[in-house]
């Protein structure tokens, strides 16, 4: 069982780098004052699903090719997701019933983000999920909203190799 679990470890190692440019996207200090995101575990947990969501997206369109990036990209956030949670004292008997509830929203907010892009509005999906129904000033929506569209557009001209080794335009 050994050489399974390091093949599995060594396979999750492989989306490391573009999940630490995704928290570090998601991280970055103008989605919190020019983009007024609350800047709380919530509002962190939001904004890096939003980040994560559009690479996502963006790894829909390459199909089977993209599938064990976008596996390997899921299970290194369930990680990172449990890590966040039991290091606030959530014990082992919930934390499967967050992690869940995580993934849900995760998929909920991929869902909203890609209609809202199909539309060409992010607002209302921005207003329902990174700013959970709370109302921002214009301009702080209006900054999320431009920037997470700018991050799609650039991210749909980058190749899926630049994306995999964790090269966010």
């Amino acid at each position: 069982m050994g050489w399974f679990a390091t093949l599995l470890s060594k396979t999750r190692d492989e989306a490391l780098p573009l999940y630490v440019a995704i928290v570090d996207r998601g991280r970055a200090e103008h989605w919190y004052v020019a983009g007024a995101v609350p800047d709380t575990v919530d509002g962190r947990f939001d904004m890096i699903a939003a980040v994560l969501a559009m690479v996502l997206i963006r790894l829909e369109r390459d199909g089977a090719s993209a599938a064990p990036l976008t596996a390997q990209l899921t299970e290194r956030f369930v990680e990172d997701m449990d890590g966040q949670l039991r290091q606030m004292g959530i014990g082992d008997i919930v934390v499967g019933k967050h992690i869940g509830k995580m993934i849900s929203m995760l998929g909920g907010r991929i869902g909203a983000y890609r209609d809202g892009l199909a539309a060409g509005d992010l607002k209302p999906a921005l207003l329902r999920n990174l700013y959970r129904a709370g109302q921002p000033a214009p301009a702080a929506l209006a900054h999320a909203a431009t920037e997470l569209t700018r991050l799609h557009a650039a991210l749909a001209t980058t190749p899926l190799a630049a994306i995999d080794a964790g090269e966010l335009p």
